[in-house]
């Protein structure tokens, strides 16, 4: 059964958010409810503002088995237009007081109803039907449709609860937006599937945060982006530190922990996140154990269920015993999703035999766990006949006292092929002052000796800020304009 707590609901609190809370009993009726509104309809759009509607219009849709597709309340028009036509979603699940975008004006918009009388619940949907219809972010073309099946939801949830020993007893806290898989799988059906309580804080700030805590949350689901906050936080306000220190898991996920807000949350709380990897089309591969000591850097082993391989640019596989070499990321399990929508030869070319082309880097110690060092197609830099992970290159620049954020390219250089090229972001009182400002030779230097020569970056442009996506991610096509300077 996919969700127990539904299927026989008590009136233990499931979902709370904007000072509204619903039991299990009540957002089962809501739920089933909106999935008796759905019959018949054979796919349909999910407005993924950050409320409790959202909750429940994901859950109504599962119990319906009819897909969703979360839409980015803030998508742009051309791929609003893109996604549409691609999906062609029948309805649109939305609260009557949002302002929808024209293209929705067609679809019949399905208001879910908070205090509805409960329905019963349809039959189950089969394990490979369709529950949601994710869009990639489209950083090499349009974004494509990832079909994740409810065998690949209800795998990797039970994969995590066992790593994590997630259980009912736990209060999960977050404030991610609900048009991602951090957000609405992990974050919303991982606490329902668990059958403890969501404290959704909507948009993220320390202070909720800390405020859920507080008040019995004991795990925290958060990007690098939002640890960069609370760490700021807790290191000048008690009220964070404690509430910090307080929870029983900090997971950081969707991009790379930077090492330094990792030891900054530590010093500040006691506290040592812990760090997941996964994609779209994968939802989560590795974890690192509640039981076990975290390792600054490293995303843990795979997950019960899940094969992982690391091989080298002709498809072989590296020797398990290799902690140095970087291959690209294989994963294959009951958590790979069904393919892409309308796209049988994208598809065709990162599924084969069974296995799933990450396009990641990594590399892996002797006891299998796994640190991530990039994307092939834009942190792999070859340079004066060495391979070189940018994410081992922004890491050591993250750990000069003067750096806030960086992140690394490879571009053409008649000589070596590529030269590391580093985008930097200083910290407020090295950038206001001459005498703690470091150069761009002294950072190349502290790359040097704490890596090895060959990857010193050639050139470091200093720059006001990275530009990131919703989920922290740097967008590094965009890293590709004119810098505001360089040195």
């Amino acid at each position: 059964m996919f969700l127990p707590s539904i299927a026989d609901p008590s009136d233990r609190p499931a979902l709370v958010a904007g000072g509204r809370s619903l039991s299990y009993r009540e957002l089962s009726a809501a739920a089933s409810a909106l999935a008796a509104r759905l019959e018949g309809v054979g796919r349909v759009a999910l407005w993924a503002s950050p409320r409790l509607e959202t909750c429940v219009g994901a859950l109504g849709a599962l119990l319906a088995g009819v897909p969703a597709v979360p839409i980015n309340p803030r998508i742009g028009s051309s791929e609003l237009h893109h996604v549409l036509v691609d999906s062609s979603p029948q309805a649109v699940i939305a609260c009557d007081d949002e302002a929808l975008p024209a293209p929705f004006a067609r679809l019949p918009r399905l208001v879910p109803d908070l205090q509805a009388p409960g329905r019963a619940l349809p039959p189950e949907p089969d394990d490979e039907a369709v529950a949601f219809l994710f869009y990639t972010s489209g950083t090499t073309g349009p974004p494509k449709g990832v079909l994740v099946p409810r065998r690949a939801v209800a795998s990797n949830l039970d994969a995590l609860a066992a790593v994590w020993r997630w259980t009912d007893r736990d209060v999960l806290t977050h404030g991610l937006p609900l048009f991602h898989v951090h957000g609405l799988v992990l974050g919303v059906l991982g606490p329902l599937r668990a059958g403890g309580t969501l404290r959704y804080v909507g948009r993220f700030s320390p202070e909720e945060i800390a405020a859920e805590l507080r008040a019995g949350a004991t795990m925290l689901f958060a990007v690098p982006t939002m640890y960069h906050v609370l760490a700021e936080a807790a290191e000048r306000d008690p009220t964070v530190r404690d509430a910090l220190g307080g929870a029983r898991l900090l997971v950081s996920g969707s991009a790379p922990l930077p090492i330094r807000e990792f030891r900054r949350i530590e010093a500040a709380t006691g506290r040592r996140i812990v760090e997941r990897y996964g994609l779209t089309e994968t939802l989560m591969n590795c974890a690192t154990p509640s039981d076990a000591e975290p390792r600054p850097g490293s995303v843990g082993p795979p997950l019960p269920g899940v094969d992982l391989r690391l091989v080298d640019d002709e498809g072989g596989a590296l020797d398990p015993d290799d902690s140095e070499s970087i291959g690209e990321v294989l994963v294959r399990g009951p958590n790979l999703f069904l393919g892409y929508l309308n796209r049988p030869e994208a598809t065709a070319e990162v599924v084969r035999d069974g296995w799933f082309s990450t396009g990641d880097l990594a590399t892996r110690d002797a006891g299998g766990w796994v640190r991530i060092v990039g994307r092939r197609a834009t942190d792999l830099i070859k340079t004066g006949g060495y391979k070189v992970g940018a994410g081992e290159v922004e890491a050591a620049l993250l750990e000069h006292p003067a750096v806030t954020e960086a992140a690394v390219l490879g571009e053409p250089d008649d000589r070596l092929g590529e030269r590391i090229v580093a985008w930097v972001v200083l910290r407020p009182e090295a950038a206001g002052s001459a005498a703690s400002r470091p150069s761009a030779a002294e950072l190349a230097d502290h790359v040097a000796a704490s890596l090895a020569p060959h990857k010193r970056p050639r050139e470091v442009r200093f720059v006001d800020a990275l530009p990131r996506n919703e989920m922290g991610k740097v967008r590094k096509g965009a890293l590709r304009e004119p810098p505001s300077g360089s040195a």
